[in-house]
């Protein structure tokens, strides 16, 4: 490693002694010069087989930080490479399109009703002047023992199209509206109930229904503190529930008392219900409202996701009686045509988009037509006040 330094004696005047010294003392010097080359090769061996040993036990990652252990150390070479393929291939600018956000969603506000301060200054009209007076009556059961042509007892019956047209005329006859019995000795058509239900359903004059089928929301009670005295003891807040409901509910705490209510609901489980679909299950209550308490003069139908913060006294004065009408119904705060409503039931996939298309154009062979905002004949007054 190092240059050796030879030391030479000269002179006459040395010597035989001396010269054997001088001869011992230079394989000394030569022999320790020897051994400290030994010693430093030997330490750089010994540094250079840890380090060895050091990486074949912990790998490259006890050196370089940055590496993971799933990661390869590239070789001077995959470099050299990758560079010259990097160099190689044009810069192009980047063409992806940014990943598109989700439209805020819109907030909606109730719309401005002017109630009354109090239920005491309510006052019922006597005459409203748009009624015609006939009588209904409605299929009870479907008696047609044929064996050539046999039928299946269901809810709503076998009603032809000519029954159908009839029936929207107002004009005294008996037609099918539901709850429609087959021949003596056939199974129950579904949606039944309990007789003490039924009872106290035939005493409601005023009436608040909602409907949970399937266990598919959960019971939202009437705000009781804005409910005045008078509608707790004279309106009847009636929930529908299947038996699956009602041990959800039970589960989450609100469960009947020894009279069948939870707050103001009264809880009316349903039995056999007529349909495996829940949403056209929860159309019975929804639209036969009339066939349910046959003694009401008024019925509020409230969706379950809604929760009542008014005196439903007030809203039958404010939609119904201070406009002299007979029925009332909120407008849909985005969607006010049935062709939008027909597209978006289709996006949300809720019913067969065959059996949507086929009802679609059933509608518009009765007359349906899309509905215009600007047509100062359109057939829904209420786009006036919402």
């Amino acid at each position: 490693m190092l240059p050796e330094r030879r030391g030479v004696i000269v002179g006459s005047d040395v010597n035989k002694g001396a010269d054997h010294n001088s001869d011992h003392g230079l394989r000394a010097v030569r022999r320790s010069r020897r051994f400290g080359r030994r010693r430093l090769l030997f330490w750089l061996f010994s540094f250079a087989a840890i380090c060895s040993i050091c990486i074949a036990v912990f790998g490259f990652k006890l050196f370089f930080h940055g590496v993971e252990e799933h990661q390869s150390i590239p070789t001077l070479t995959s470099v050299k490479e990758i560079l010259t393929s990097v160099e190689d291939v044009p810069v192009e600018p980047e063409t992806m399109d940014p990943p598109k956000k989700k439209p805020p969603r819109g907030r909606f506000y109730p719309c401005k009703v002017e109630l009354r301060d109090s239920v005491n200054e309510l006052v019922e009209p006597k005459v409203f002047g748009k009624f015609v007076n006939f009588s209904l009556n409605y299929v009870a059961r479907e008696d047609r023992p044929s064996l050539e042509h046999p039928i299946t007892p269901r809810f709503g019956g076998h009603q032809t199209l000519e029954e159908r047209e009839q029936s929207f005329h107002a004009a005294n006859q008996t037609i099918h509206c539901g709850f429609v019995e087959g021949s003596e000795g056939s199974p129950s058509t579904g949606f039944d109930l309990d007789k003490e239900d039924k009872m106290y359903m035939n005493t409601c004059t005023v009436v608040v229904s909602s409907c949970i089928f399937g266990s598919s929301d959960f019971l939202r009670r009437p705000t009781s503190k804005l409910i005045s005295q008078y509608s707790k003891k004279n309106v009847c807040f009636v929930m529908f529930v299947d038996k699956e409901t009602l041990v959800k509910l039970s589960k989450e705490g609100s469960t009947p008392d020894e009279r069948g209510f939870v707050g103001l609901w009264r809880i009316v489980v349903v039995s056999n219900l007529p349909y495996d679909d829940m949403r056209k299950t929860g159309k019975v209550p929804k639209f036969l409202s009339h066939r349910l308490f046959p003694s009401a003069r008024y019925s509020i139908w409230l969706d379950s996701k809604l929760r009542l913060h008014t005196d439903p006294m007030m809203l039958i004065e404010y939609f119904l009686w201070r406009r002299r009408s007979e029925y009332a119904i909120s407008n849909h705060y985005t969607r006010h045509c049935v062709w939008d409503e027909v597209q978006q039931n289709k996006r949300l996939n809720k019913y067969n988009h065959t059996a949507i298309d086929e009802q679609f154009l059933f509608y518009q062979a009765d007359g349906l037509v899309k509905f215009d905002p600007s047509d100062p004949k359109k057939p829904l007054p209420s786009c006036a006040y919402h």
